[in-house]
């Protein structure tokens, strides 16, 4: 009896807690997502990670490296040991670990699921990933490209928010890309001491993406698929001179990019809205929002280009959503901005210099 009373109080709070953020959003001017299409939104991707610990082969080892700790799954490739990188060290991964045969004795009933919340969350209205992008998401993931820690950034980033935030996105230009820009640490690359599987090269090669030329012959960092103006790129955080880096775990170039060391520490899981949903990993919404303060005012086309004032019009809405429903997370990330140094407190001021509606919430929230 205790123990139902106690689940039916959770319950009754989580729905209160739910109505009241729809009652702030909606009187903001944005559409929040129906309390249904959240809940089978997180379903889906707790289902998606236990399905990406169950697919992978071999005996749950720990690792230490330095003062991290990571799983991996042992097992003998003939006469050497194979190590495939599970995830860093949590009490989320060693709860599915010690749960393990399970997970894969379930396999086919949560495929079974999973498409049963797609189809929801697709009636629901919730935005789908477009055949072309939910094609080449897929094939990454099923290498290994965010099990290894590749993080999608850019507008395909920002189009993954919505069941994150419980918003629907607004139709138009803001939402609108070509590109998949994936973006990875070059020290973890390193560190992980693991390859995706099959290799990029040839993953994009079965998707009919060529390499395209770049200075720094024989480094490859960007593909493009003929047909359909899809625009593969690879980037990593710079700390000074933005070069051409390794990433080894991805098996590919990248290009280095001053504050975006920034933009991907502590990544979240976010589910595509496709087939049966794709897990992939994306920036927390707070430091994507407050990253694009900083772009806008460093492009190479000027803080007056179109590409900056997309940069704007998402910073605006996020920020304009989470000071609603999560304000702590936003001025903790735009004060850890600010606080890194002068060039940084500028590139922010500068662009909330043509955004005073932003600028005037963010004041408002005492960040």
């Amino acid at each position: 009896m205790w123990t139902f009373s106690k689940s039916l109080c959770l319950a009754i709070f989580c729905f209160d807690r739910y109505m009241n953020a729809k009652q702030n959003l909606e009187m903001i001017g944005m559409t929040p997502l129906s309390s249904i299409a959240m809940s089978a939104y997180t379903d889906l991707v707790r289902l998606l990670k236990d399905d990406a610990l169950s697919g992978v082969e071999g005996k749950p080892t720990l690792k230490e490296r330095g003062d991290k700790a990571y799983w991996y799954a042992a097992r003998r490739v003939g006469t050497e040991m194979r190590f495939i990188y599970i995830g860093e060290d949590s009490d989320e991964t060693r709860a599915r670990i010690d749960r393990i045969e399970e997970l894969r004795a379930t396999a086919k009933e949560r495929q079974a699921e999973r498409s049963r919340l797609v189809r929801l969350l697709r009636a629901e209205g919730m935005t789908p990933t477009d055949r072309a992008t939910g094609s080449i998401l897929s094939a990454m993931a099923a290498a290994g490209t965010f099990r290894l820690g590749g993080t999608i950034v850019g507008t395909n980033a920002f189009r993954l928010y919505e069941g994150e935030l419980g918003i629907r996105l607004p139709l138009g230009g803001m939402a609108n890309t070509g590109d998949i820009d994936i973006a990875q640490f070059e020290k973890l690359s390193v560190a992980l001491q693991d390859q995706v599987d099959p290799g990029l090269a040839e993953t994009f090669s079965a998707l009919k993406f060529d390499p395209l030329p770049a200075l720094d012959q024989g480094r490859t960092w960007r593909w493009a698929q003929g047909g359909s103006g899809q625009l593969v790129e690879f980037l990593t955080p710079a700390f000074g001179e933005e070069t051409i880096r390794d990433l080894p775990a991805l098996g590919v170039n990248a290009q280095g990019l001053n504050y975006l060391n920034f933009l991907i520490a502590e990544p979240i899981h976010a589910a595509a809205i496709y087939r049966s949903g794709v897990l992939v990993q994306v920036p927390r919404p707070e430091r994507y929002a407050v990253h694009k303060l900083i772009i806008a005012d460093r492009r190479r086309d000027g803080a007056g280009s179109l590409k900056s004032a997309k940069d704007r019009e998402q910073a605006a809405f996020l920020i304009k959503a989470m000071a609603e429903d999560r304000p702590d997370d936003l001025v903790r990330a735009y004060a850890s901005a600010l606080e890194v140094g002068p060039r940084w407190r500028e590139h922010i001021g500068n662009s909330l210099k043509r955004m005073p509606d932003t600028s005037g919430l963010l004041d408002s929230l005492g960040a």
